[in-house]
């Protein structure tokens, strides 16, 4: 996978202690890297990072993004051959209670990457990853592409537009003429096994499922673009595997750094509602809408447009919203029955996709008549 680039290569990555994280640190080690995580602790109990074991299994560094000092030794002691930064505030409703914190993780903590990046002297590719969330969403039927206007109404929204900012202006500022390559991918909503984050609609199921009770759903009508962990996950590994060899498709660096939109097929943009009843499909139970309305502003529309990362990187999702929704609520379920089955699990799902992608990929090539 991935032409084999991370095979014993130096992986520096940030936010490791979180649900994407733990999974993308799984799946470097899969492909032979050396990890190096560089996070704060673990934000959930439970948590996939230690469901995983994965403090016994990388480099493990507890350090906060937002002390500039700190991220700028990590990296120098580093010296990372690929960076993936993941560590952010990832959530809207949270945003609202803490918006300094929110523009102090997601704004200054990217900078602080990024300037950390400015001292390295060997060759590195660097994924700096956002939201789907950073564009300005104008409530109608659009899926947003690299070139609309970044905008947000709510903390965390406009904290994801602000880094692209910083991305865009460091990369053309100061890293051009440097080693480091770097491009920025924006995906929109994931779910898979291990995501115990309060405020997110699969995990919410999941827990009112376990303890028999209704799952509340207090926007049954909202549209995202779901798609399992694991579809962002290798659009970031493909595009840092080209920022690296961009020769791999015969492009050039400028190509490939820039912003890249990673999210499902359009039949795959649904409503909460939908996902719900696709959950209960596969475990029994019911669900209700709380009489108590929030009063906080959350986009009830959003869609991707991803043909720019179809185009330029020959990169497509390898599952389908059903398929999505199956490995998730397969993975909680058999957990909840055998915690300890969770990291046999999770490098199943790894497989299982990397199979689906790859015929995916193949079955696109031969259509277009490209090179898979």
């Amino acid at each position: 996978m991935f032409a084999g680039v991370f095979k014993d290569k130096v992986v520096w990555l940030s936010g490791h202690t979180g649900f994407k994280g733990a999974w993308l640190a799984t799946w470097l080690l899969r492909l032979g890297a050396r990890v190096h995580g560089f996070s704060l602790p673990p934000p959930t109990q439970p948590a996939l990072f230690e469901q995983l074991g994965l403090a016994n299994r990388i480099s493990h560094e507890l350090g906060d993004i937002r002390n500039a000092e700190t991220v700028a030794r990590s990296l120098r002691a580093t010296q990372p051959d690929f960076v993936f930064h993941l560590a952010a505030q990832a959530l809207v409703r949270p945003s609202y209670a803490e918006p300094l914190i929110t523009y102090d993780t997601n704004v200054m903590g990217t900078a602080n990457v990024l300037d950390a990046l400015r001292s390295l002297t060997k060759d590195c590719a660097a994924v700096m990853v956002t939201t789907d969330k950073c564009y300005e969403n104008l409530e109608r039927v659009h899926p947003y592409a690299e070139s609309d206007h970044l905008g947000g109404h709510d903390p965390y929204s406009s904290s994801k537009a602000g880094a692209e900012l910083v991305i865009s202006a460091y990369r053309r500022s100061f890293l051009n003429a440097t080693p480091v390559r770097v491009a920025s991918a924006r995906a929109g909503n994931v779910i898979g096994g291990g995501d115990w984050a309060l405020d997110r609609i699969l995990p919410d199921c999941i827990r009112a499922l376990q303890r028999g009770e209704p799952i509340g759903v207090r926007n049954p009508d909202a549209t995202r673009p779901w798609q399992h962990v694991l579809e962002p996950l290798s659009g970031y590994l493909w595009l840092a595997a080209l920022l690296s060899r961009p020769e791999l498709l015969g492009l050039d660096r400028a190509a490939v750094s820039s912003a890249f939109n990673f999210g499902p097929e359009l039949e795959a943009n649904r409503r909460v509602g939908d996902v719900v009843e696709e959950v209960l499909r596969h475990w029994p139970g019911r669900w209700t809408r709380p009489e108590t309305r929030s009063a906080l502003h959350e986009a009830r529309l959003l869609m991707l447009d991803t043909t720019k990362a179809k185009q330029v990187l020959h990169w497509r999702p390898g599952w389908n919203f059903e398929a999505a929704i199956g490995r998730t609520v397969n993975w909680y379920q058999h957990t909840h029955r055998d915690p300890a089955a969770a990291e046999s699990l999770t490098l199943a799902d790894i497989s299982a996709y990397e199979q689906a992608a790859h015929a995916a990929g193949i079955a696109w090539a031969v259509k277009n008549g490209v090179r898979a």
